[in-house]
């Protein structure tokens, strides 16, 4: 059991409850409008981005839903090695959405997790041209046909500093939450971060922390509208 799964190596820790939480405060903050499709990304690497995604999806599967996390992050995906799983080099996102047509077998791409009732589409190789890709016709006819198939999709993208593989994909979802470090993560990141949603149209619907101590939940307490994945400093030892 890959000990990134927090939330299955230690089900009763504060971390736990935080990512369930999420899952609560996610399907409350939308009540009238079905979520479907969350994005997840934060400011700058190593803010632990993919940790949470994956947990999340522990959380959403463990409700019986049927969940894909599709990780989006073509440049240095770690979804994979989360999961266990081969990211093999004829598979993955990047050639599912290179190879794409209406009739194309997904399950050549898409790979069944050990955790119940979660599958993962990790990243494949490494292409040239992630931004293109991810912007193409083929991309988005895939993210329409996946979601006819799964009751939750988590995409795991990339930080969103820099780069704009990110806004490219929040036309495909419902939600988006930054994640962010405890005492790492500086208050001018995430500004920039929210600027660079606000040029493309798109809402921030949360910011999780990531490595917080109980007693720093109010860090960001500014922006009314998140919530708070804290993980303890004896979950981060753990891993």
């Amino acid at each position: 059991m890959s000990a990134d799964l927090v939330i299955n190596v230690n089900p009763k820790s504060i971390f736990s409850e935080a990512i369930k939480t999420i899952r609560t405060n996610l399907a409350f903050s939308m009540i009238d409008k079905e979520i479907k499709t969350i994005l997840l990304t934060s400011p700058q690497s190593g803010d632990g981005k993919s940790f949470i995604t994956a947990n999340l999806a522990v959380a959403y599967a463990q409700e019986d839903k049927k969940v894909l996390v599709v990780d989006c992050d073509l440049r240095k995906g770690r979804q994979h090695q989360i999961f266990e799983v081969m990211n093999l080099t004829s598979g993955g996102y990047s050639n599912l959405i290179l190879n794409y047509k209406d009739d194309t077998k997904l399950d050549k791409y898409i790979i069944n997790t050990s955790n119940k009732n979660i599958d993962l589409l990790p990243t494949g190789p490494t292409p040239p041209n992630p931004v293109e890709l991810l912007a193409s016709e083929s991309n988005r006819k895939l993210i329409e046909r996946i979601k006819k198939d799964y009751d939750v999709i988590l995409l795991d993208c990339p930080p969103v500093l820099g780069l704009s593989d990110t806004m490219i994909m929040t036309k495909y979802s419902d939600a988006n939450l930054i994640v962010v470090s405890s005492r790492r993560t500086k208050i001018e990141s995430l500004d920039k971060a929210k600027k660079v949603f606000e040029q493309v149209k798109a809402n921030i619907t949360g910011v999780v922390i990531n490595r917080a101590s109980v007693k720093d939940n109010s860090y960001y307490s500014y922006y009314s509208n998140e919530y708070y994945g804290e993980t303890s400093k004896k979950n981060k030892k753990k891993k």
